[in-house]
């Protein structure tokens, strides 16, 4: 690996005594260390006939496997280190999927170049069926819109509130109506939230007679761009949408404000939190404060 290293130096500096430079090493020994490389492999990596040596083709094609693989040695380093302080080899993350904000993505971000050794696994779930994965152990965090009721096993910590919009496409019958009052949304379709097993929260009540449901807000968007009915929906999935024309945002009479839902983090009690969990936790309470 030091041969390869002084191969790398010398190819991006230009020369030996830069590289034996860069390594803190003296020219003498970057020279010998890729002459010693080249002897194993059978050919020449640098032309040594012009005052600084220059690859040849051999050379130019074994210097990106030679970066690449020093890459793959200081990744290996890393997570060593990570693994030796005791830091977790995986987390898991149940999470309604409207809560996959951008500030949560700018954080994974982070993590991932912070604790390169830990995996992170995300289990997509309706916000009612977040709970039982938490307390069945299949995930470590859980994101979900607050239920009333305190969960038992759980430790629960409100972390702000999510914007949502009520919205139809613009060529659905309700988008036409200037003014719209609760007993004016009875005859229109509605698009709700509800678990695999029927489970629903309170928080998203149905205000007609004729209702349709889905798992994922994700896939209730994309029914109401299709003209099936109305919804309300997380802000951040449709304010593009809303500005581009392809929804329109109703205006319903009862609404002063955006609607903003609860929602709540969510861990198993008297659980031993590791480094990389402690850290996550800090980060995924506070996506609320610095969400866009």
């Amino acid at each position: 690996m030091e041969q390869l290293r002084m191969f790398v130096a010398a190819a991006d500096s230009g020369s030996f005594s830069a590289a034996g430079r860069t390594l803190g090493k003296g020219q003498s020994a970057v020279s010998l260390g890729i002459s010693n490389l080249e002897v194993d492999l059978g050919f020449d990596l640098f032309d040594r006939a012009t005052r600084k040596p220059r690859l040849t083709k051999e050379g130019e094609r074994l210097l990106a496997f030679a970066k690449a693989a020093l890459v793959q040695v200081e990744d290996f380093d890393a997570a060593a280190r990570s693994l030796f302080a005791g830091e977790e080899t995986r987390i898991r993350i149940a999470l309604d999927d409207a809560i996959m904000l951008p500030s949560l993505g700018r954080n994974l971000i982070e993590f991932g170049n912070k604790f390169s050794a830990t995996e992170i696994e995300f289990l997509s779930a309706a916000s009612p069926e977040i709970p039982e994965i938490i307390t069945g152990g299949t995930a470590d965090i859980g994101l979900m819109f607050s239920g009333t009721k305190v969960q038992k096993g759980l430790e629960q910590a409100f972390i702000g509130n999510l914007p949502f919009v009520s919205v139809s496409s613009p060529d659905y019958p309700l988008a036409k109506v200037s003014s719209i009052g609760a007993s004016e949304l009875l005859p229109f379709r509605q698009l709700l939230l509800r678990s695999p097993q029927g489970s629903a929260l309170d928080q998203f009540p149905a205000l007609s007679v004729n209702t349709w449901y889905a798992t994922s807000f994700h896939a209730i968007r994309e029914l109401v761009l299709q003209g099936t009915g109305w919804s309300y929906l997380p802000e951040h999935l449709v304010s593009d949408s809303i500005a581009s024309g392809r929804l329109t945002r109703l205006n319903l009479r009862f609404e002063h404000s955006l609607w903003s839902p609860p929602v709540e983090c969510v861990t198993l009690k008297n659980t031993r939190l590791g480094p990389v969990r402690m850290w996550l936790l800090g980060r995924v309470r506070n996506i609320l404060r610095a969400s866009d």
